[in-house]
């Protein structure tokens, strides 16, 4: 017995001819699909995706577990990661470390978790689509990327750490924080400034705390007439002086400059590092030096401007007389 298949043979014919009926199935290769069969082939499909979605129902449940279960250990990971570098390292970079971490292995479980959900899609699948994703945030989001990138640097450098009081790029002022994105410096009149990490990381940078001292200097003028060596040890005993002063390394005092009137003399000394402390010793020395001059009857004269009269200036006040 013979039979012609044509374009459509419905699902009942063929359940027919499974069944071991030899009917004879005869199916015209022009004849269009009735509204019957689009109806039961569309009811087939949609039978098809429900039958599939309850079969991979009890997947579904057990990666949306694993990504619930996932994300609370990443969370447990990071409190016990901050705590870990913070016995080590400051607290932005236990901080930033920890983020990251627990990031990167919360993005491990979710592959996971879709590889469980979806086992037709292959591990080598689900990294050349993450490389693509990768490239195109890259582009979006290069600004911000390039600030995370510098942050991570600055943390594992530490050129400086919280509570380091640092110049760069013309801003000044103690590290509160240092952050994925930014860091974070309280300026000296109380005002918080926000330098992106790239900016911080591109442009030199000068920690004034880097040590627990630094030194400070000013000018002192006397007079020509004075007696330079005798000069040279009241400033240097005043200096010793102060309280404020380090006796190690020694203060000094030399002569930088025969100026117009004065010869000129650098005061240098140590104090602490810190702003407020460079303040308060630079005012105690400028004090005490100068009471300790006049004491001592050191002459410090201003700048002396001279007035050459020339023959229109002697003119124009002879006219006016």
């Amino acid at each position: 017995m013979r039979f012609r298949f044509g374009r459509l043979v419905s699902r009942r014919s063929l359940k027919s001819l499974s069944r071991g009926h030899c009917e004879r199935v005869i199916v015209r290769t022009n004849e269009q699909p009735t509204t019957e069969e689009v109806t039961e082939e569309i009811s087939d499909s949609a039978n098809s995706l429900v039958d599939s979605f309850g079969a991979a129902l009890p997947r579904i449940g057990v990666a949306v577990g694993i990504v619930v279960i996932g994300w609370i250990a990443t969370r447990l990971l990071r409190v016990g990661l901050r705590r870990l570098f913070m016995r080590r390292n400051g607290p932005s970079f236990s901080g930033v470390m920890s983020k990251l971490v627990s990031w990167v292995l919360l993005g491990v479980i979710v592959g996971a978790a879709l590889a469980i959900t979806f086992p037709s899609v292959k591990p080598v699948d689900l990294l050349a689509g993450l490389g693509f994703f990768s490239v195109a945030v890259g582009f979006a989001f290069q600004d911000i990327l390039e600030n995370t990138l510098s942050g991570v640097l600055l943390l594992f450098r530490q050129p400086f750490v919280a509570g380091d009081q640092i110049s760069v790029d013309g801003n000044e002022g103690t590290v509160e924080a240092i952050t994925i994105r930014e860091t974070q410096i309280r300026q000296y009149d109380g005002q918080l400034l926000v330098v992106p990490n790239r900016d911080v990381y591109k442009n030199a940078i000068r920690v004034q705390t880097s040590r627990s001292d630094r030194r400070v200097e000013f000018t002192i003028g006397v007079d020509y007439d004075e007696h330079l060596d005798e000069v040279k040890e009241i400033i240097e005993d005043a200096l010793r002086s102060v309280e404020e002063i380090r006796i190690e390394p020694a203060p000094t005092a030399l002569v930088s400059e025969l100026n117009t009137s004065t010869v000129d003399f650098v005061a240098r000394f140590w104090v602490d590092s810190t702003q407020a402390d460079a303040v308060v010793g630079l005012d105690a020395a400028i004090r005490c030096v100068k009471a300790r001059l006049v004491a001592e009857g050191i002459e410090m004269p201003s700048s002396i401007v001279m007035l050459d009269a020339h023959d229109g200036f002697r003119r124009a006040m002879h006219d006016r007389d």
